[in-house]
């Protein structure tokens, strides 16, 4: 009886190695590490400041929300902040409803009205806000829209409605329209098609458009300070200049109204980021 061979050893696997990272990798990711910490630098004054006890407080040092409750309740930024959401949110809404259908005609129209259309937003684009703020002052001033919150919606609605309309577009343009063919062959109407398909499949774009639109309006200082006369109408980019030229010392408290109005738009990019996703699309031509 012959002995049986010894079974030979296994040769483990060889791993490749990792090329090393070069130099460029680094370089790059240290140039966005100093971009992130200079554009930091300001918004870190701010909240300093705004925390900070003032030289006229009893406090000697140390976190304190005594700047943030000595402007409540002694100036309007609560009022400020109230007029700023109701035009802002306004200018959204407005904007994002007419953008909507708009930049789905020229995503799907292909005729000369359409191309001059395009063409037309893109002139109007082209023209500074402040070349058309004095006629609407003077039109305006006719027919009582000075000093009035519906006035500077309209005037935001209309600044940013040809940006909206071009982000809408290009979204839009991403969509295939064989999703909208096959809607058509089911029984259902271009408008129908627009809704359940286009506008369902364009959330990111939507989003995007909302957000833009919103700090158009919430960002905006030249042309409130024009259209604005009353302290009650103040928007917050006025009422802090306001509150600025009559506390030019108290750095804490004009911090703290800083503070407030950073508030909404670091909120809304929080809440609508998660949503910037192009995974509907995708499901939507699975298979195809």
């Amino acid at each position: 009886m012959s002995a049986l061979a010894p079974a030979p050893a296994r040769v483990p696997a060889r791993v490749p190695a990792k090329a090393p990272m070069g130099a460029g990798p680094w370089l790059r990711f240290v140039l966005m590490l100093a971009i992130v910490a200079i554009t930091l630098v300001p918004i870190g004054v701010v909240l300093f400041l705004a925390f900070t006890p003032s030289a006229a407080s009893a406090s000697s040092g140390g976190f304190t929300m005594e700047n943030f409750s000595s402007v409540f309740a002694t100036s309007d930024v609560l009022l400020w902040l109230q007029n700023s959401l109701l035009v802002t949110l306004g200018t959204v809404f407005v904007s994002v409803a007419v953008a909507a259908p708009a930049g789905y005609v020229l995503s799907r129209g292909r005729s000369r009205a359409v191309s001059g259309y395009s063409l037309m937003l893109f002139v109007f684009q082209s023209l500074p806000v402040i070349t058309s703020v004095i006629p609407l002052f003077i039109l305006f001033a006719k027919i009582g829209l000075v000093d009035s919150l519906l006035g500077l919606t309209i005037v935001y609605v209309a600044s940013s409605m040809a940006v909206a309309t071009w982000m809408m577009a290009a979204y839009m343009d991403s969509i295939p329209i064989s999703l909208e063919e096959a809607a058509w062959i089911d029984g259902a109407s271009m408008f129908r098609g627009f809704v359940q398909i286009v506008l369902r499949n364009s959330l990111p774009g939507v989003l995007s458009t909302a957000i833009f639109t919103f700090l158009v309006a919430w960002n905006d200082y030249l042309v409130a300070i024009v259209f604005l006369r009353s302290a009650v109408a103040f928007t917050l980019p006025v009422g802090i200049q306001s509150f600025f030229q009559q506390n030019t010392t108290d750095w804490g408290s004009v911090m703290a109204i800083a503070v407030v109005m950073l508030i909404p738009p670091v909120a809304v990019f929080v809440l609508l980021n998660k949503y910037f996703s192009v995974g509907g699309i995708g499901g939507s031509l699975a298979g195809q």
